[in-house]
């Protein structure tokens, strides 16, 4: 299959040793999403997902910010876009428009390859709908989160009020969400919401480069298959999720890289993995 980066005018990409680089491209409006930018990531995502040579993928942004969630010149003209004479036919055409952003960010949760955060400067709003999509969160030491939805007068509606709660305690994540207040890198490591903080932003790059590297020197079927369990059990009982383990296991342990792994520490090498 062909592993031609696609064209994005809001998103850059690079491919290098089976790690992707997808950065949200706009640093100029502190990367703040707007509507080419929702169609695109689901473009880079759903990329990421079909090219084998890609084994895992890093989600970052260009500038001094990650993001700064929507962009609000696209929320002004909502109305606009869902403009019909009929007030039901309108409602129903907005609930689409809400269900196609949620599926937009979905695809980064869907994406078969880990998908690595690396947060620093403002990460708010919608930023944050966008980095809990992903397996892991890491930050800068000066990084803000903030869930600022309630501070412009509506309900967070693409994902952080479903998949917050399931990172943090329930408790937190229903203050952060109710008073939209800014929180800093230390609390952010305490809390849970990242995995490790930098102390700025060049050894954050560096830092999650280099736990990307290790997971691509992985078997990509079993990381593809670790991903998939992970969050088929977020969402499932134990007995569902041992259930579908024996089952994909039964079809996908007995591979070339279970063989190569064998052979590799029989010749104390490292193994080298079809993608």
């Amino acid at each position: 299959m062909s592993t031609a980066i696609p064209e994005l005018s809001t998103i850059a990409i690079e491919l290098n040793e089976g790690v992707a680089e997808v950065h949200l491209n706009r640093p100029q409006r502190s990367n703040a999403i707007n509507e080419a930018m929702w169609q695109e990531l689901r473009a880079a995502f759903a990329w990421v997902d079909a090219t084998p040579a890609v084994r895992v993928a890093i989600l970052g942004g260009a500038g001094r910010n990650f993001c700064a969630g929507i962009d609000l010149a696209m929320l002004a003209g909502v109305g606009k876009t869902v403009a019909h004479v009929d007030p039901g036919r309108s409602r129903e055409m907005l609930r689409r428009v809400i269900l196609d952003l949620q599926d937009c960010l979905s695809s980064v949760e869907r994406c078969r390859k880990p998908v690595l955060a690396a947060i620093q400067g403002a990460c708010i709003g919608g930023a944050i709908d966008l980095v809990s999509c992903c397996d892991m969160r890491y930050a800068a030491a000066e990084v803000q989160f903030s869930v600022r939805e309630i501070d412009v007068g509506m309900t967070a509606d693409v994902g952080t009020l479903q998949r917050l709660p399931r990172l943090i305690a329930d408790g937190i994540a229903r203050e952060l969400a109710y008073t939209g207040r800014a929180v800093d890198g230390q609390e952010a490591q305490r809390i849970g919401l990242v995995n490790q903080l930098f102390a700025t932003p060049e050894l954050l790059r560096e830092g999650v480069r280099t736990i990307a590297r290790s997971i691509a020197g992985k078997s990509p079927l079993a990381i593809r298959g670790t991903k998939e369990m992970l969050n088929y059990g977020r969402d499932h009982s134990v007995a569902d999720g041992l259930n579908y383990i024996a089952t994909w296991n039964a079809a996908m342990l007995m591979s070339a890289d279970l063989e190569e792994t064998m052979v590799a520490m029989g010749e104390r090498r490292p193994p080298r993995f079809l993608d």
